[in-house]
């Protein structure tokens, strides 16, 4: 949180917050509470590949094949999502999140024979063209994820997500739709890249439209946090993933014994709380080895591993290589065109 003070002649107020001399105004920064949603979407590095325009009109059919996570949010009109067996009405402001990289078709009819997408973008690979007249208009792209810690948000989502314009959760999308789609029509310099970024936001207020509805049912770690004295525990590991956590002081910071804890915990989340620090803290080692700069040495300590082969033990059960290989493996993978 930033907080803007003022500066009088007799200089700035500081409290116990770390401060910025600004001019005559000073900037507090407070520390954000612990989100681990955000930790680990900053973790698998969410973002849209590509943000694009689809118009269509008349009798049409389309059919995509898409090479990783889809999203998309209907504009104007509306259309049909077919997905196997499924069938979805789409209305505009609707959003559509499909995970498995699966086969599916926009139409307006779904008897329809659907034709490949690409005949649509053959002119423009970034606004296509369909049918007779534009009466429907979808804004969308693609959402790519590193693949370190990826499964901890794909693994909560189902293979389609539609979230309709009335949830409750959904009612930021309106807004965000409407400033993507005048950045769409601007021409301003940096639109594109203001594109992408509006895409990413929608699709963080999209997953929480998700679990919102799910509420207590939503999954795994997500709908822990949803149960006050799991997401104690949950936030601490995140606040410091270099500690020691042992299951006393996790139940202790729960307010419950320790075997209702775990029990509890690994009824919600699908592992036992030890489980899960370790996890993270290897993620997040994980994480930093692609990034390199930094030895596998210096990852380990600060960390908290007491060696370095304890660290690389501990990482080799969980990732099947050595931090080495590990490394080694990802700077030999080229970039994502």
């Amino acid at each position: 949180m930033l907080v803007l003070l003022s500066c009088g002649n007799s200089g700035p107020y500081l409290s116990d917050e770390t401060s910025r001399v600004v001019g005559k105004s000073v900037v507090i920064i407070q520390n954000p509470p612990i989100d681990p949603l955000s930790d680990i979407l900053a973790m698998v590095q969410a973002r849209p590949a590509c943000s694009v325009r689809l118009e269509a009109g008349g009798s049409w059919s389309l059919r995509f094949r898409p090479a990783t996570c889809k999203f998309n949010l209907v504009r104007r009109g509306e259309c049909w999502l077919v997905l196997g067996n499924e069938r979805h009405r789409l209305r505009p402001g609707y959003c559509v999140v499909i995970k498995d990289r699966s086969e599916f078709v926009l139409t307006s009819d779904p008897d329809l024979d659907p034709v490949d997408a690409a005949v649509a973008f053959s002119d423009d690979a970034l606004a296509g063209r369909y049918g007779v007249g534009s009466e429907v208009e979808i804004l969308g792209g693609s959402v790519t994820f590193e693949a370190v810690g990826a499964a901890q948000v794909l693994d909560l989502l189902p293979a389609t997500m539609v979230i309709r314009a009335d949830d409750t959760g959904a009612r930021p999308l309106a807004w965000l739709l409407d400033q993507l789609d005048a950045e769409w029509r601007s021409g301003l310099a940096g639109s594109r890249a203001a594109c992408d970024d509006l895409l990413r936001l929608m699709f963080v207020h999209a997953l929480r439209a998700h679990f919102e509805t799910l509420g207590n049912e939503a999954p795994g770690w997500i709908g822990a946090l949803s149960d006050p004295p799991l997401a104690s525990a949950i936030r601490a590991i995140h606040a410091k993933p270099a500690h020691p956590w042992r299951l006393e002081e996790l139940a202790d910071l729960a307010h419950q014994s320790r075997s209702t804890f775990a029990a509890r915990f690994r009824e919600r989340v699908g592992t036992t709380p030890v489980e899960y620090a370790s996890g993270w803290r290897l993620t997040i080692a994980a994480s930093r080895l692609r990034a390199g700069g930094e030895s596998a040495s210096s990852i380990a300590g600060s960390l908290g591993f007491l060696s370095d082969s304890a660290f690389g033990a501990a990482f080799k059960r969980r990732f099947g290589v050595s931090p080495g290989q590990y490394r080694a493996a990802a700077a030999s993978k080229p970039a994502p065109d």
